[in-house]
């Protein structure tokens, strides 16, 4: 019989943490650190490898007191086959037959019938055919995964601890059925032939780092190894125009931020998604719509959602409840709410947004002039807001020095006065670090920036903030800007890597995978079966909260179009709005030097 140490847990690969700092995140060269007190690993894989290190400890323990005791090689070689794929490890036959604690000819024959009960599957490592890696199926994890719930819940209710808290169960299962929840990803029938692996390019952010994390899992799935280089905003969209020039693409697949499409589609980085793979077999029907159609230009589609991650009103639930306010639709009640919570002499504050110079600030003009009814640029109107498809037209032209415009500038003033002091130098990352801290009541932020307070069991923000669309001005509704990322195939990537890129790309993607990322860490579901999945609903409230805006129509991706020009304009409307903040123009002339900008930038 296998013997297992007691208190085994699962193995990790991390190495020692330290904090992010700012050269880090504007060189990109920076991983994700986990919140103090938050696990690396999911609450699913956690449970599954603490269920693991039980079973492990009993067996040891009745071999020593069951001097005649028989070793069961079916679980000896099922742990050892799920320890393996926890930890990303390779698999071999000669592997779990060594661990089945029987006889070489015994445990061969024991690992054949697992294999033709659809237990276990193999795929061929090496070109030869001659060798394989094993796999637990999708029903043996199915199977397991309910196991584990079941004897730690067992365990507890014996030596008399309550079960945990977070989960409901009826007759010792979970009230919802397995049959919703989305499977892990399987394995590829066959490993991608791809000469030295896949190469990612990636924007340095809490989702794409998660999935470096997961990078020894993927490399199991895919069957070959996975290289990936993150980067901040600005750089990694240098280094994607700059691999475009190239004669062959460094990179096997891109990330793009969602307002690039545009670009890139017209500057041939990106290859058509219909020329490189089958678009229905990525099932576009289970993305967010907003999320889905951001990834177009001209009518045909450039990349798949890696992440959908709108841009939020972030407030703390317990302190509105007890100042007895309620939380703000409108932009005049948020000024209320940003008025009375703002007590500078106590270290706190009303409210945190993006208002440092440049980029940052730019995104934020274009999202708050959305706010109040007014696109960057003369689209169509149309139910719910504005038709960005139709940003492809020649007679596109800047609608900036407009009276809804003015409106958002003074709604932006307005919030100066009750925002920390330092508010113009922050951006991304810093608007929600002082929210996590509890020093600040309402902060605007991307669903991605979330596990900065909901993984931290420190901050006062966990499990007391409240998610909802920006408060819209007068003539606005409520919406939900969408960002995020898709990822692409570079266009001027050797033919012969195309097909493994594609089949990589649908398995980054893939339910199970985006599952995967949410599980552990990530706060985006660009797929409604994701953000429905019953696991990824107990995480977190953010989930149900986005859903319900994608079906109210509140995802729009029409406040920053995916015009060519974008990201001048990001630019222009950053430093002149930023110019106006800081007093050195009025919003008037602010408003006409962009617009006088822009011009000259679709000209």
């Amino acid at each position: 019989m296998v013997k297992a140490r007691k208190g085994a847990v699962m193995p990790t690969d991390t190495g020692k943490a330290r904090p992010v700092q700012m050269s880090d995140i504007q060189k990109g060269d920076f991983a994700l650190v986990p919140p103090r007190g938050a696990s690396a690993v999911s609450d699913d894989a956690s449970t599954l490898s603490a269920a693991l290190a039980f079973l492990e400890a009993v067996e040891a323990e009745l071999d020593a007191a069951m001097e005649i005791a028989e070793p069961n090689p079916y679980l000896n070689m099922t742990i050892a086959l799920l320890r393996a794929y926890l930890s990303g490890k390779i698999v071999t036959a000669t592997m779990l037959i060594s661990a089945s604690g029987v006889p070489y000819a015994t445990g061969r024959r024991k690992l054949q019938r697992m294999l033709q009960s659809g237990l276990i599957e193999q795929r061929i490592r090496t070109r030869s055919g001659r060798s394989y890696s094993l796999h637990p199926t999708e029903r043996l994890m199915a199977n397991w995964r309910q196991f584990a719930d079941r004897i730690l819940r067992l365990s507890a209710e014996t030596i008399g601890h309550a079960p945990q808290a977070d989960r409901e169960y009826y007759y010792g299962a979970s009230y919802l059925p397995a049959s919703q929840s989305i499977a892990p990803p399987q394995v590829l029938p066959e490993p991608l032939q791809i000469g030295g692996g896949v190469r990612v390019l990636v924007h340095g952010d809490p989702t794409f780092m998660v999935m470096d994390n997961l990078k020894r899992q993927f490399e199991q799935i895919v069957g070959t190894n996975i290289s990936q280089r993150a980067f901040s905003i600005d750089r990694l969209r240098a280094e994607a125009l700059r691999n475009a020039e190239r004669r062959f693409s460094k990179y096997d697949i891109i990330a793009v931020d969602l307002p690039w499409i545009g670009e890139f589609a017209e500057k041939g980085v990106l290859l058509p998604l219909e020329d490189c793979l089958d678009i229905d077999r990525l099932d576009p029907p289970d993305f967010h719509t907003a999320g889905w159609m951001a990834a177009h230009w001209g009518g045909r589609a450039y990349g798949v959602p890696g992440q959908t991650t709108p841009e939020l009103l972030f407030y703390r639930k317990d302190l509105f409840a007890e100042a007895g306010l309620e939380p703000p639709d409108t932009t005049d009640k948020l000024i209320e709410a940003a008025r009375h919570f703002h007590d500078p002499q106590r270290g706190r504050y009303g409210i945190a947004w993006n208002a440092a110079r440049g980029t940052a600030l730019g995104h934020q003009f274009l999202m708050t002039c959305a706010d109040f009814g007014q696109p960057i640029v003369n689209l169509d109107p149309i139910a719910g807001g504005f038709d960005a498809d139709t940003a492809k037209r020649r007679d596109i032209v800047p609608t900036i020095d407009t009276p809804l415009a003015r409106d958002a500038c003074d709604y932006l003033l307005q919030l100066l006065d009750y925002s920390p002091p330092d508010i113009l130098s922050m951006s991304w990352y810093e608007r929600v670090r002082p929210y996590a801290s509890g020093k600040i009541a309402m902060a605007y932020g991307y669903t991605l920036l979330a596990p900065y307070f909901e993984r931290d069991p420190d901050s006062p923000a966990k499990d007391t903030t409240g998610y909802l669309p920006h408060p819209a001005g007068p003539k606005g509704n409520p919406l939900a800007p969408v960002g995020g990322y898709v990822l692409g195939i570079p266009a001027n990537l050797a033919p012969e890597r195309r097909a493994a890129a594609a089949e990589a790309l649908i398995a980054f993607t893939s339910p199970g995978a985006q599952k995967l990322y949410v599980l552990n860490g990530s706060r985006t579901a660009p797929r409604y079966s994701v953000g429905a999945d019953p696991e990824v609903r107990r995480i977190s409230p953010i989930f149900e909260a986005v859903d319900g805006m994608s079906h109210r129509d509140e995802l729009q991706y029409w406040p920053r179009p995916p015009i060519p020009q974008i990201t001048e304009i990001f630019e222009t409307c950053g430093q002149e709005i930023h110019d106006m903040l800081r007093g050195v123009q009025s919003p008037r002339d602010a408003l006409r030097r962009a617009q006088d900008r822009a011009e000259r930038a679709l000209e």
